[in-house]
């Protein structure tokens, strides 16, 4: 009850039930143009495609003769989505989270995104969902989600990790999570992009990929940092033009408003101002794209050369677009297959391996003051001699 009365109070629509029902899927199916239904599913390949690729063996080896040790990988057996509505319903999220999500094996695949104000999400969003092998379709989005991916209702299962993109609520809300033992993909806020670029760069392209992530959100923000002045002033000349004729030109003048064009007179000041700030997005149009990607160790995505605009990595190049923002890709990565993952260890020792190392855990055990630790071994070794 409490997550329908968030829904009437922050989405303005009061629902009967928050659960997609399996109708509302296939007339939501039919709604979606088959020259959009296509262009998903060209996308949700390469994207299946790059996080294939990223399956590992299984890691197994003999540390000492008679002890054999190995890593295997399991899914998280219950992972909840957060895909954002809004101003823009995103559904190319649906196919970053629920691809990987599959792939890895996730049981259960949980998705909540707000509905708007008939009551409905959008069709496109349903459409990727029911492609990409989501299990449950839930109407709530904000934090009144993330609550019902974190705690359970009746509708929403609880669920051990919690995926997805948001406004600065979200992500507080995704932090307070996991303070109730649920893990979260990353702290990830309003969007971010970094473009360096020299005198090389097509000023165009430069001001377009500026724009594409400026018109996310007003609390989006873009950086243009460059060693050439005319760059700067050529690229500040075309955001205006372009910004001109854009139909989220409201919102993207905002975001403008809080971006920056940095003048830095050498490489290394451009690389150390690009690696302090970590960008979500990292773009380089730069004669010497080895420097600049060789010597940055904090970007959430690369993006390099003219011909590879940040708006491929969003859709369809395969690569994810769930990344860390603020600066946490100094220590997060972006999802990816691992992410639905967990790492176990496993160890089976034979008689001759025990006696190989036996000695050393009760020196250790003995050292660290734990007794029992050393006795364990000790009655083991007592047998075998």
């Amino acid at each position: 009850m409490a997550i329908k009365n968030y829904t009437q109070k922050f989405d303005g629509v009061v629902l009967e039930s928050n659960l997609v029902t399996r109708d509302e899927i296939e007339h939501a199916v039919k709604q979606v143009p088959e020259n959009l239904k296509n262009a998903i599913k060209q996308a949700k390949t390469n994207i299946e495609t790059f996080h294939n690729a990223q399956k590992t063996l299984k890691i197994e080896i003999e540390t000492t003769k008679g002890v054999h040790c190995w890593q295997e990988k399991r899914p998280i057996q219950k992972v909840g989505l957060y895909i954002p509505g809004g101003t823009a319903p995103l559904f190319s999220t649906v196919l970053m989270l629920a691809i990987p999500a599959q792939i890895a094996g996730c049981k259960e695949i949980v998705l909540c995104s707000p509905p708007n104000k008939k009551g409905e999400l959008a069709p496109e969003i349903l459409f990727a969902a029911h492609l990409c092998g989501v299990t449950k379709i839930i109407k709530a989005g904000g934090i009144q989600a993330i609550a019902g991916l974190t705690f359970g209702t009746e509708t929403i299962p609880q669920v051990y990790k919690i995926f997805g993109p948001g406004n600065q609520f979200v992500t507080v809300a995704k932090q307070i999570a996991t303070k109730h033992g649920v893990a979260i993909d990353m702290p990830a806020g309003p969007s971010e992009l970094l473009v360096v670029a020299d005198k090389t760069a097509n000023a165009a392209y430069v001001a377009s990929d500026l724009l594409s992530q400026a018109e996310h959100g007003v609390d989006s923000q873009v950086i243009l940092v460059s060693t050439s002045m005319d760059v700067i002033h050529s690229v500040s000349d075309e955001v205006e033009q372009q910004l001109e004729v854009l139909p989220r030109k409201a919102i993207a003048q905002k975001a403008i408003a809080n971006s920056k064009l940095i003048f830095v007179e050498t490489d290394d000041l451009a690389l150390e101002l690009i690696d302090e700030y970590g960008p979500e997005h990292y773009i380089i149009c730069c004669e010497n794209e080895d420097l600049y990607v060789n010597n940055i160790n904090n970007a959430g995505s690369v993006f390099i050369g003219d011909y590879t605009p940040e708006s491929a990595g969003d859709y369809a190049s395969g690569t994810n677009h769930t990344l860390p923002t603020n600066g946490f890709s100094k220590a997060y990565s972006g999802v990816n297959l691992d992410s639905f993952m967990k790492s176990m260890t496993f160890q089976k020792i034979s008689k001759e391996g025990i006696l190989n190392i036996g000695e050393t855990i009760e020196l250790m055990a003995e050292a660290e003051g734990l007794q029992a630790h050393k006795n364990a071994v000790s009655i083991r070794l007592k047998d075998l001699k």
